[in-house]
């Protein structure tokens, strides 16, 4: 019997220090005259949480195991390209994605008007499915106090020798 796996990941990026202004990218997204995130990468806090829970579905590592801060030819990259390399290695080794889902926490920015446009740029970089969801944390924590973003995201792959398996089995008298 062929089971799917699920995954899950957590990516959370501090804003950068007012002094020295960033980007923000969030979701696969550039959101003009927003305050951009802190990282190796670009910060986008969705598409590295996705991008993580493929690689914790599949069981093949993580984000740092991937696109560590020791890989210098990541700094700097776009969160799409991650998760696009993400969906890239989770194939490699035998996996098809079902579809990934992503909570971002952060006061701002306003995420409702934008998240189709965010779905079809994720969906796009991953070859499957990608949906997002937005919440404040009601002033709580890290989030609520304006300091950061925190993404939570889940993934379902299956192997694909269960899949071709269980086509053969439907197809044989």
């Amino acid at each position: 019997m062929s089971l799917p796996r699920t995954g899950i990941g957590v990516d959370i990026h501090a804003f950068a220090p007012e002094g020295s202004p960033a980007p923000l990218w969030l979701a696969g997204l550039l959101w003009e005259g927003e305050r951009g995130l802190s990282g190796h990468s670009d910060g986008d806090a969705v598409a590295h949480a996705a991008a993580d829970a493929l690689f914790s579905a599949a069981g093949v590592g993580d984000l740092g195991t991937h696109f560590g801060t020791d890989r210098p030819e990541y700094q700097g990259a776009t969160g799409v390209r991650l998760l696009a390399e993400a969906a890239r290695i989770v194939r490699e080794a035998g996996f098809e994605i079902g579809n990934i889902a992503v909570q971002f926490v952060g006061n701002r920015p306003k995420f409702s008007p934008r998240r189709q446009e965010a779905e079809a740029a994720l969906s796009a970089a991953a070859g499957a499915p990608v949906s997002v969801s937005a919440t404040t944390s009601d002033g709580l924590g890290f989030p609520g106090r304006n300091e950061g973003i925190t993404a939570y995201a889940t993934a379902l792959v299956v192997y694909r020798a269960h899949q071709e398996v269980a086509q053969r089995d439907t197809l044989e008298p």
